[in-house]
C-alpha cells in the first residue's frame, strides 16, 4: 500500500500569486463579501464543519464545502478560486492540523472569524504507539499530530456547536438570536444522539472493536470501548508485519466478530484480516465525508454506526428511536455474513422496513 504524499507546493504558489492580486479584508463584517440576498458568506472545509454551517446558519447563510462530497478530506487541495474564497469569506469553519492547505489558506488571509473547532475541543493523541511509516522508513508525519476526529464523539461535537453559534453572531449581529436558537436546537439533538449511544452499548458482550482506521478513538473513550485499529489515523498508512500479527490476537483474545472498514477508503486490508480470521466485515463509518448528501446526514451516518457496533459487540439493547425536527428515526439492525461485506443504508421511518443492502468483499457500502 503506496502512502500519498499531501501536495503542498502548488497550493502555496496558489495562495501567494493571490496575496499578490487582492487586497485582503478580515473574515468578518464586511457587507462585500455576502451574496446578493445578504447572508453570510461561510466557508467549511469538510463535511463535518459543513453539516454545523449550515445546521446553525438556516437561512441566513451561504455556505461552501472545500471538500467535494465522497472525497478523503486528507488528500484536498485547493485551487486557486478555492483560496480566495477563504480569503473573502465572513467567516471559515475549519479543523486545524486536518488539512494543511486549508490552515495556510485561513494563516494568509487572516480572518477575524475563522473558526478553529480544535479551540473549542483540543486533540487528544490517538495514534498506534508504533506510528507508522513511508515506504523510505520514515515515520509518517502525521502520527505527531493529535487525532482530529472529534465529531465522532456527539458532546465534543456539540462543544464545536455552541462556539460556530457565538461566531455567527459576532459575524452578523443581526440574526444573532436565530443563531443560538439554532445551536440550543443542534446541541439538544446532540445530546439525544449522546444518550442513544451510552444506552446502545452498554450491555456488550464484548468492549472491543476492530476497525481499518484508527478514527474512533473519541467513541471509544466516550462510551468504554477499546478501538484495535489496522491504520493509524491516516488511513492511508502502512501497518507493520508486527502491527497484523497483534491485530489477529487481539481480534482471538476478545472475542471479535468484525472487522470495520470506512466509505471513502479501500476496504481490501480490512477484508484481508476479515478473511485471515474468518470474520464478517461491515462499515464504520468516520464522517470525513457523505458520499450521498442527498440521502445521508450526520445523524443518519451516527445511528447506522450505532447500529453496527451493536451488532458487532454483541449489545443486546436497540437504542430508542427518536423525534428530531419532525422526523422519527431509528437505528436499523446491522446484518453481515462472514465474507461479505455491509453496506449503510439510510435511517428509516418506524413505519418502514429497513434494506439490508450487501456487496461482495472488495466493494463498498
Amino acid at each position: 500500500m503506496k502512502i500519498r504524499r499531501r501536495p503542498t507546493t502548488s497550493i502555496a504558489l496558489a495562495a501567494t500569486v493571490l496575496v499578490s492580486a487582492l487586497t485582503l479584508t478580515a473574515c468578518g463584517g464586511s457587507s462585500s463579501a455576502k451574496d446578493g440576498s445578504g447572508r453570510l458568506d461561510v466557508v467549511a472545509s469538510f463535511y463535518p464543519m459543513e453539516f454545523l454551517a449550515t445546521q446553525i446558519g438556516g437561512e441566513h447563510v451561504k455556505v461552501t464545502d472545500l471538500t467535494a462530497a465522497g472525497v478523503e478530506p486528507h488528500d484536498l487541495e485547493l485551487t486557486a478560486k478555492q483560496v480566495a474564497s477563504v480569503q473573502r469569506a465572513d467567516a471559515v469553519i475549519y479543523l486545524k492540523g486536518l488539512q494543511p492547505t486549508v490552515d495556510k489558506a485561513i494563516a494568509q488571509a487572516g480572518g477575524k472569524h475563522a473558526i478553529d473547532a480544535t479551540a473549542a475541543s483540543p486533540l487528544v493523541d490517538h495514534h498506534l504507539d508504533e506510528g507508522t511509516t513511508d515506504e523510505a522508513g520514515h515515520k509518517h508525519a502525521d502520527a505527531a499530530t493529535g487525532d482530529p476526529h472529534i465529531w465522532l464523539d456527539p458532546s465534543r461535537y456539540a462543544a464545536v456547536a455552541k462556539s460556530v453559534g457565538a461566531e455567527f453572531a459576532k459575524a452578523d449581529p443581526a440574526h444573532a438570536a436565530d443563531y443560538q436558537k439554532n445551536t440550543d436546537d443542534l446541541v439538544t439533538r446532540l445530546t439525544a444522539l449522546d444518550q442513544d449511544f451510552r444506552n446502545g452499548l452498554q450491555n456488550s458482550g464484548t468492549k472491543t472493536f476492530v476497525t481499518s482506521h484508527a478514527a474512533f478513538g473519541y467513541l471509544a473513550d466516550h462510551y468504554g470501548l477499546t478501538q484495535i485499529a489496522i491504520n493509524g489515523v491516516d488511513p492511508e498508512a502502512e501497518p507493520t508485519p508486527a502491527r497484523l500479527a497483534s491485530i489477529q490476537k487481539a481480534a482471538k483474545d476478545n472475542g471479535v466478530t468484525t472487522i470495520f472498514f470506512e466509505t471513502l477508503v479501500s476496504p481490501k486490508l480490512a477484508d484481508t484480516v476479515a478473511k485471515d480470521l474468518d470474520l464478517k466485515t461491515a462499515v464504520l463509518d468516520p464522517l470525513e465525508g457523505v458520499k450521498n448528501p442527498g440521502k445521508d446526514d450526520y445523524f443518519s451516518v451516527m445511528k447506522q454506526n450505532l447500529a453496527n457496533l451493536q451488532a458487532a459487540l454483541g449489545a443486546r439493547s436497540a437504542p430508542t428511536a427518536q423525534t428530531t425536527a419532525g422526523t422519527t428515526q431509528t437505528s436499523p439492525t446491522a446484518q453481515t455474513t462472514a465474507g461479505t461485506t455491509q453496506a449503510s443504508p439510510t435511517a428509516q421511518t418506524a413505519a418502514q422496513a429497513t434494506p439490508t443492502a450487501q456487496t461482495t468483499p472488495g466493494t463498498t457500502g
